[in-house]
């Protein structure tokens, strides 16, 4: 499917009139249809005339707003494809695919993947997409592009059209492969739908794919996930028979019952493993040992960690950076660098989790120079120390003023960090402590213009911003295109909105009845003076 591409030069001028046209219309409203300013490449809610180039606007990373090595230069095809889903995303059907059918590109797998991407937040324009890619029979869509919009459809819960996709790969026949069953036992379960969950499993023959012990280890692994503990626990022991019972399977459960907090069923499941014929492992001291530590019951785990040493069971890095880590949260770093220490000494060498965690507690302390003394080391060493993204955010979150920021985005740069959709939360929220208008309609913009965001953390953000500052209608808009895009806004955020909606018809009854008030006052020494003018 091919139809001529504008020329590049004709693709410039025509940007620049419609950049024109927009400063020349004064076009100040935030409440401008998302998808035109998406086109004109324009911040929200931004004032031309405050600045004297409009393109300074396009870039929130100033030192290093044009480096190509920070952010990978967007598919033009994908945007295309993009800027006319949202354009049209209210519309009917048809008039979306018309539109698609006079775009100008050729349709690709990795061109499909990177649009749908882009909507994972954003099911029904997605689902468009793929529903007409499909039928249009230019290009026969693997196991990728399938497994993608069932991610998506299961994401936003559209079990119905999760259904219709499903029985599609069915009938083609040799699509359906074990991330296809991943991705439908993990969304069902975070769905809580467990019956389908489960009964996913038992189809698993109907799906052509092979029933075996590493499916029901996942199966157990997404109950887990979504705090469907008991549940797999009992399923560990009705297929007993069939699998057997191992210990990584064990770690699972045990696991599942530490990551919901809940050490009583965690100390009660610890001792069925020392009963079996199971022997613990490394991940099974490292589970248990950080359930008593996310407890507050750090004497323990310290006890189990000494132990571990005593009967020669060597702790590895991960369940050193656990008791770090508990260490750093009681504050007793001393003891936490002394740990720190203790590990190169026995000869379980630290990596970046290990360095990210005194970091992140030393940034909360204000120690500025031991984090930046352990971020030259971690380069220094390189290979699994070398800083990540994580380093740069807890970096990031210690930042007092705007200035800061560009110097931290550079050493990002330098060591090769991209910047991630959390990361631009987390920027976008830092402009909003620091109240920079222009930057935090900026980020939106960047974040929006490399398919990184805005997620339901995003809009979250904003809407509370906009709230705090009294802009009610820009925040309800915002709220509203959140809503539309099939994101499930959080309590509070919902209960804020409801509030400012009812506080907006009060201003407006109110300004109504100061209205009628007012034209009663204003009439009435006319009328007295008709009365003067007729007496004399």
């Amino acid at each position: 499917m091919k139809i001529c591409e504008m020329p590049p030069i004709f693709q410039q001028l025509q940007t620049i009139f419609w950049q024109n046209f927009y400063l020349t219309s004064k076009l100040m409203c935030p409440t401008i249809p998302t998808a035109y300013i998406r086109f004109l490449h324009i911040p929200l809610g931004r004032n031309p005339e405050r600045s004297k180039s409009l393109f300074k606007a396009l870039h929130f990373v100033h030192s290093v707003a044009d480096s190509d090595s920070l952010t990978a230069i967007p598919n033009e095809g994908a945007i295309k494809v993009q800027n006319i889903l949202n354009t049209y995303r209210d519309g009917p059907t048809r008039k979306i695919e018309l539109a698609l059918h006079q775009c100008c590109f050729t349709m690709t797998e990795d061109l499909i993947l990177n649009v749908l991407q882009r909507h994972r937040s954003d099911w029904k324009p997605a689902f468009i997409f793929f529903n007409w890619v499909s039928k249009d029979g230019q290009i026969t869509l693997g196991s990728g592009v399938y497994n993608e919009i069932l991610d998506i459809l299961g994401k936003m819960r559209r079990f119905e059209e999760l259904t219709r996709v499903l029985d599609e790969m069915s009938n083609r026949g040799g699509l359906v492969d074990e991330e296809t069953y991943r991705v439908l036992v993990n969304r069902y379960a975070a769905a809580h739908k467990v019956e389908d969950a489960i009964e996913v499993f038992n189809k698993r023959r109907d799906l052509g794919l092979e029933l075996n012990l590493v499916a029901f280890q996942k199966l157990l692994m997404c109950l887990c996930r979504y705090k469907h503990v008991e549940v797999a626990e009992t399923l560990l022991y009705s297929k007993e028979n069939d699998f057997g019972v191992d210990i990584k399977t064990m770690n699972i459960v045990l696991n599942g019952w530490c990551v919901l907090g809940n050490v009583h069923e965690a100390k009660r499941f610890w001792k069925d493993i020392i009963s079996s014929k199971c022997t613990p492992d490394l991940f099974t001291y490292g589970t248990f040992i950080k359930a008593l530590t996310e407890k507050g019951k750090l004497g323990t785990a310290m006890k189990v960690y000494r132990a571990m040493w005593d009967k020669q069971c060597k702790p590895d890095a991960v369940i050193c950076n656990c008791i770090i880590d508990a260490l750093c949260f009681k504050k007793r770093i001393p003891q936490a660098l002394e740990v720190f220490r203790e590990m190169s000494e026995q000869g379980c060498l630290p990596n970046v989790a290990t360095y990210n965690s005194l970091i992140k507690h030393l940034c909360k302390i204000r120690r500025m120079e031991k984090v930046y003394e352990l971020l030259d080391e971690m380069q220094e060493k390189k290979g699994s120390c070398m800083p990540n993204d994580i380093t740069f955010n807890y970096l990031l979150q210690s930042l007092k003023k705007p200035e800061q920021l560009p110097g931290v985005l550079e050493r990002m740069e330098m060591n090769g960090c991209k910047i991630n959709g959390d990361t631009y939360n987390l920027i976008l929220k830092l402009y909003v402590g620091w109240d920079c208008v222009e930057r935090i309609l900026g980020t939106w913009n960047e974040m929006e213009k490399y398919g990184l965001g805005p997620d339901r953390r995003s809009y979250t953000i904003m809407i509370h911003w906009l709230h705090e500052k009294g802009r009610f209608k820009d925040a309800l808009h915002y709220f509203c295109e959140m809503t539309s895009k099939g994101m499930v806004p959080e309590p509070r955020t919902e209960i804020l909105a409801n509030a400012m909606n009812m506080k907006l018809k009060e201003n407006d009854a109110e300004q109504g009845e100061k209205g009628i008030i007012d034209s009663k006052r204003s009439s009435r020494p006319v009328h007295k003076r008709t009365r003067k003018t007729r007496a004399r």
